[in-house]
């Protein structure tokens, strides 16, 4: 009988080894890595992970899992959902964007928590890591149109992977894994309007929930829960029940031979991916010119029609949260323009009342172009032109923003997003020794030890948005 794709997945990851990783592999695991954890720090200080903190003090939970920049330690599927959360909060995390977006580190709470309950090795968790970046940026390029495009969230798809990261972790067979995806898969179906419009918490919420889904459906496995095998291609499936059309052999050929982690973005900026270009647009223009917000009458914004609709609808004028900045090109741009960089702080409660990036906000313009739409997904193309008060027009293009793989941060450029973030967190001495770990992480013997760099014993004040 012809296998499924589940059950080509379960037998993937239950087959890799660390030894087949390429070197490179393991290099971009330990980088996306150190980013989210990171991000994670960063997010811990944010009132999203407050709330989530608070409910799971309320509710209680089996104390076998650290929180990422917290004293909280809690049951397994509760940590993966908090930790995720933390790692999403400030959507600074990677981001990957083919047919569908998808930031694949949402996903690495699933093999920390499992991989700390289950004493794993930094060895194992590496590997895990590729896995869930392979088989999530695989499955972001096999609909067509992505799912996106018909009104879905990404976190539908990543339902389908989480499980296997978890499974990995929990050192299941290739029978339990297929189980544990046709559980979390026959559920998790996300509506796109977390993102659409006036933007909330759930916006950040989602694709941890799908992370959450996976550890708890490997768990159910593991015990000998059973779910469809043929959850992609069978009878009312994924395949059959959303999309137009689906190209399932993206989601198997070649696995193994090479992976895609490596092709894999880490966020230069605490915004909405398609931001990036036109925000590294500007900047080189800003700094080049030595450019001050007084001297600009308008800023025309060339970008692809997708870039339009989420990022510069009238709903993205109104800056009234940090959901809502973040996937505003009016204010991402603004803000650059002032404050000559985009990071976090420029998404504090006090930034989203600063009159001057808000007078500047209507000043950007949002201009669908046409022939930017073949150039996507292997580029994001887009052109900045900034129209001066005394007349002079300045422009610049860019194919792919900061971050790319063709063009990434340096290893001192991830450090300092690493030390904004974990500001107030964590002191210069424990940064260092997060990230010496997570670069010797092939000698840790237990996930453990990394989860206790990162937790914080000590109470510390949330920002209030």
């Amino acid at each position: 009988m012809k296998k499924t794709i589940s059950q080509i997945w379960a037998e993937y990851a239950v087959e890799l080894k660390f030894e087949h990783l390429s070197a490179e592999a393991i290099e971009s695991a330990k980088m996306f890595l150190y980013d989210s954890i990171g991000c994670a720090l960063g997010g811990s200080k944010t009132k999203d992970f407050a709330i989530l903190e608070k409910v799971f003090r309320e509710i209680g939970g089996h104390a076998e899992c650290s929180v990422i920049g917290s004293n909280l330690k809690t049951d397994v599927r509760s940590a993966s959902l908090i930790n995720a959360v933390a790692i999403r909060a400030l959507d600074y995390n990677d981001v990957y964007w083919k047919q569908d977006p998808s930031h694949p580190s949402d996903l690495l709470p699933a093999a920390l928590c499992v991989g700390e309950r289950e004493g794993r090795s930094g060895k194992d968790l590496l590997t895990a890591i590729v896995i869930a970046y392979e088989l999530e940026m695989r499955l972001m390029e096999a609909a067509f149109p992505g799912i996106r495009e018909l009104g879905l969230h990404h976190a539908t798809l990543t339902a389908f992977v989480s499980p296997v990261v978890a499974g990995k972790m929990l050192g299941l067979n290739a029978e339990q894994i297929a189980n544990a995806i046709g559980i979390s898969g026959s559920h998790c179906i996300t509506l796109g309007a977390v993102t659409a419009g006036a933007l909330t918490m759930m916006k950040n919420t989602v694709d941890p929930m799908a992370t959450e889904a996976g550890v708890f459906a490997a768990l159910l496995a593991q015990k000998g829960y059973q779910a469809p095998k043929a959850i992609f291609e069978g009878r009312e499936g994924l395949f059959d029940s959303i999309g137009e059309e689906w190209k399932p052999e993206v989601l198997t050929e070649g696995l193994g031979e090479t992976f895609k982690i490596t092709e894999c973005s880490i966020k230069p900026f605490p915004s909405e991916a398609l931001t990036h270009a036109p925000i590294s647009a500007t900047l080189d223009l800003v700094f080049e010119h030595d450019l001050k917000p007084d001297e600009i009458e308008s800023i025309e914004i060339y970008t692809l029609k997708r870039a339009a609709e989420i990022l510069a609808d009238e709903k993205k004028y109104i800056i009234d949260s940090r959901e809502t900045a973040d996937h505003s090109l009016p204010y991402c741009i603004a803000a650059a323009l002032v404050r000559r960089k985009l990071t976090p702080d420029e998404f504090t409660e006090e930034a989203l009342k600063d009159e001057k990036i808000l007078e500047n906000v209507p000043k950007v313009r949002a201009v669908l172009e046409p022939s930017f739409e073949d150039r996507f997904p292997a580029e994001q193309p887009c052109k900045v032109v900034i129209n001066l008060k005394n007349g002079k027009k300045l422009e610049r293009e860019r194919a792919y923003p900061k971050g790319d793989p063709r063009d990434k941060l340096s290893e001192e450029e991830l450090r300092q997003k690493f030390q904004v973030l974990a500001e107030g967190v964590l002191s210069k001495e424990q940064q260092q020794k997060v990230f010496e770990a997570i670069y010797n992480l092939e000698s840790l013997e237990n996930t453990a030890e990394l989860m206790r760099l990162v937790s914080k014993p000590e109470s510390f004040k949330v920002e209030q948005s």
